[in-house]
C-alpha cells in the first residue's frame, strides 16, 4: 500500500473506503470487482490501484484498516469491568454501532471475511483473522456463567445467540436498504426475547 493514501483529505479516504467495504460485504473476493469499487466511490480506476497496487493490495488494506478501527470502539465503549454475557453483547453491538455510523459495511465485510478462502488473501489475513477472534473471545471469556438458568448448556446458548446475530445483520445487508440503528434495535429485540429462556 502506497503510504500517501493518508495523505488525502479523510472525506476521500472514507469515500474509497466505503465504496470498498460495500463491494466486498455483498461479493466474494473473487466475484468482487475493482470496477465496481470505483464506481461507488466515484473515482477512476488508476487511483485504486495507484494506492494500493492491485486488488489484493486493496482487500488486505480494508482488512487490518476495519480490525484496527473496531478494536478501537471495542476498548472504548466494552467495560472491563462487566460480567454480564447479555450485557456483554449490548456493549458490543453499541460499539458496532459507532462503527457501521462511519462505515455501515464494515461489520458486514469482516464477517464476509471470516469465509473467505480465496487463496490470493486467506494468506494476507489470516493472522489478522485469528486476532479478531482473540479479541471477541477475551471480551466473552469474561463473562459470569452463574446467570445462566440451570440445566441450559451454555456452549449451545452461545451459538444460538452468534448465528442469531450474523442472520440478522446477513437479512439486513441483503435488503440493500438499512441504518445502523436500525440493524442494532432488531439486534436488541432478539436478545431480549432469548435473554428470559437461557438467563435466571
Amino acid at each position: 500500500m502506497n503510504d500517501k493514501f493518508f495523505d488525502l483529505k479523510k472525506e476521500k479516504q472514507d469515500k474509497m473506503i466505503n465504496a470498498a467495504l460495500k463491494v466486498f460485504s455483498l461479493c466474494d473476493y473473487r466475484r468482487a470487482s475493482t470496477d465496481d469499487v470505483v464506481r461507488e466511490a466515484g473515482i477512476s480506476k488508476g487511483l485504486i490501484f495507484h494506492y494500493f497496487t492491485n486488488k489484493a493490495g486493496l482487500y488486505e488494506f480494508l482488512y487490518a484498516y476495519s480490525i484496527k478501527y473496531l478494536a478501537i470502539e471495542l476498548y472504548q465503549i466494552v467495560s472491563i469491568n462487566e460480567h454480564d454475557y447479555f450485557e456483554l453483547i449490548r456493549q458490543t453491538q453499541q460499539a458496532h454501532l459507532r462503527v457501521m455510523r462511519q462505515y455501515p459495511y464494515l461489520i458486514a465485510f469482516l464477517s464476509k471475511a471470516e469465509e473467505e478462502t480465496d487463496p490470493e488473501v486467506v494468506p494476507l489475513i489470516q493472522a489478522k483473522r485469528t486476532e479478531r477472534k482473540k479479541e471477541y473471545q477475551k471480551i466473552f471469556d469474561r463473562a459470569d456463567m452463574d446467570g445462566w438458568k440451570p440445566g441450559v448448556d451454555t456452549e449451545v446458548a452461545r451459538n444460538i445467540i452468534h448465528f442469531t446475530v450474523r442472520g440478522i445483520e446477513d437479512a439486513y445487508l441483503k435488503s440493500g436498504e438499512f441504518t445502523p440503528e436500525e440493524l442494532i434495535e432488531r439486534i436488541d429485540e432478539y436478545m431480549n426475547f432469548l435473554k428470559p429462556a437461557m438467563y435466571q
